[in-house]
């Protein structure tokens, strides 16, 4: 009796540790999902830190979501953090973006060429089996499904090439393009054509025909790259001039009288 009633008591604690441990997981995806949809909304200003007080407040939880949320974010290209400033929103520059797509064309097609050279039939398969899951579904998908979906295209071209720094590398450059490439698929200019490209590119690959798949690539990057650019030029205008047509319209109004 003694036994079990103490076991009893020693596993109170652990419940309830289990349970606010489950609470904290739950209010940090909570913030995650809330302070990313903010982003990619414009609700909080490119270039500025982000008050972890205010969100606090505005999202109910306390500052340890807050911060998991953001060191999420910040790994997955949303958000920068500055050493003893804090975190702060991605501004929305065109400044490095040629140089990064530049790396990332170099670095997929050699990436293409190796899969060609050192894959299996079995691996090579797996990248048209992958393709062929989303394909009929990917343009009606969200942007984060796009986003998603399109990155694991790409990644799994690297990881089929054997080399793990080229997977490492174009992991890093995910993250550092991550925001304006959603920022892309959600704008007009988002080419469906990437259907009939990614296609091509896993047709490329299951012939192993290395030189014509590395072209689709390099080509496929360049669409992105000029749609991309489009893309942030309305994003600042929507960001930083929000009333020019209320201002205008008033401007109008006033010439008529």
């Amino acid at each position: 009796m003694t036994e079990r009633a103490e076991t009893g008591a020693d596993s109170e604690p652990s419940l309830a540790n289990d349970t606010e441990t489950r609470r904290s997981a739950d209010s940090s995806e909570r913030a995650y999902h809330t302070i990313r949809k903010l982003l990619v909304e414009f609700k909080l200003k490119p270039g500025e830190r982000i008050n972890e007080v205010q969100l606090s407040r505005s999202l109910g939880v306390s500052r340890t979501p807050i911060r998991e949320a953001l060191n999420r974010l910040a790994s997955e290209g949303f958000v920068s953090l500055t050493p003893n400033r804090g975190f702060f929103i991605r501004s929305l520059s065109t400044e490095g973006l040629l140089d990064l797509y530049e790396l990332r064309s170099i670095i997929e097609c050699a990436a293409f060429r190796l899969m060609c050279e050192r894959a299996e039939d079995s691996e090579i398969d797996r990248l048209r089996q992958y393709w062929e899951a989303i394909v009929d579904g990917y343009r009606d998908q969200p942007p984060d499904i796009i986003l998603a979906e399109d990155e694991g295209f790409h990644m799994l071209i690297a990881q089929l090439s054997g080399n793990p720094e080229i997977v490492g590398q174009l992991a890093s450059i995910n993250a550092r393009i991550r925001f304006i490439r959603r920022i892309q698929i959600e704008h007009p200019s988002h080419d469906k054509a990437q259907i009939t490209s990614h296609s091509a590119i896993v047709d490329a690959a299951v012939r192993r025909d290395a030189e014509n798949g590395a072209k689709l690539l390099r080509e496929h990057i360049e669409m992105t790259v000029s749609a991309t650019q489009q893309a942030l030029k309305d994003a600042l205008l929507k960001v930083f001039a929000p009333d020019n047509g209320a201002e205008l319209k008033r401007r109008g109004r006033t010439r008529d009288a």
